[in-house]
């Protein structure tokens, strides 16, 4: 099974109309296009698709349209929140067949101890279906998962893997070493890719493979075959456009970047607020370099 989760999964922007409705013509036309450049699996409903201004039917919705275009992919869905039974009765209440694996996000606000997170992954991992992976991102959690509660988790038999998106190198070495054999180190950062595939690292959850599928791809392809001056290329290729991705949050820029290239509009559900007019202009500059 964690197989299936090396390379690179796209964290899929949820597209919008105007009204703020789903726009699920733009949903099929992304899905599509990161399929055509080469993705390995899709990620449906973690924090770039804004899932915490998405409601259960839509969320079925979005799942039911990807399931419909995901080519035999495997598809990953993001449930979190800041109540575990929660949590467990939202996983409970979707289809197991739909999906082949569940992100799910440290619980935010409540500020657990290290305990309080490893019981709560144990609790879903334990009353999940399909396998785990673990999102570590303290920056929109305000609470680390360490190296040492992940490296508790991951001999759970039910837990495959974590995303780290904490920016601490030291923290991802410690679980690479150290890990259960199998466990997966996914980077949650996409510019970190390259030097976290270097100490382990069996690929990406990528933001920006919503638009630039194929850089990305060839990134972490040519990093897992140990080419790494032409994964360094590349990286080097996409990084002034990748920088200006959180310039203004995410999804704001992302969605910016793929209203350029055709895909999708750029709105977004408030409280967040739609990329600048000065921030789309820098965006368009620095994708028209890009090689």
């Amino acid at each position: 099974m964690p197989n299936k989760f090396k390379g690179t999964g796209v964290a899929l922007v949820t597209p919008f109309d105007k009204d703020l409705n789903i726009d699920f013509n733009g949903l099929e036309k992304l899905v599509l296009h990161t399929l055509n450049e080469g993705i390995d699996y899709l990620v449906v409903q973690g924090t770039t698709g804004e899932s915490a201004t998405i409601n259960k039917e839509e969320k079925r919705a979005i799942l039911r349209t990807v399931n419909n275009l995901k080519n035999d992919l495997p598809i990953v869905v993001g449930f979190g929140g800041n109540s575990t039974l929660d949590v467990i009765e939202q996983i409970k209440s979707f289809e197991t067949e739909e999906y082949d694996a569940v992100l799910s996000v440290c619980p935010y606000y409540n500020k657990p101890t290290q305990n309080g997170l490893i019981n709560h992954f144990q609790m879903i991992a334990d009353q999940s279906e399909k396998p785990v992976i673990l999102y570590n991102v303290p920056g929109r959690t305000s609470i680390n998962l360490t190296a040492q509660s992940t490296l508790i988790l991951s001999q759970h038999p039910n837990i495959i893997g974590v995303k780290e998106a904490s920016g601490d190198f030291n923290q991802c070495v410690d679980i690479a070493k150290n890990k259960a054999p199998g466990f997966l180190l996914i980077s949650g950062d996409d510019l970190l890719t390259l030097p976290l595939i270097s100490i382990g690292a069996k690929g990406v959850i990528s933001v920006i493979a919503n638009a630039l599928t194929r850089q990305m791809v060839q990134i972490v392809n040519s990093g897992l075959k140990n080419n790494i001056s032409e994964s360094r290329r590349e990286l080097h290729n996409i990084s002034d456009v990748n920088t200006l991705m959180y310039k203004e949050g995410n999804p704001a820029g992302i969605k910016c970047l793929l209203e350029i290239m055709g895909i999708c509009k750029s709105d977004v559900r408030p409280p967040l607020m739609k990329a600048s007019a000065p921030l789309f202009e820098e965006i368009k500059a620095a994708y028209t370099s890009i090689k």
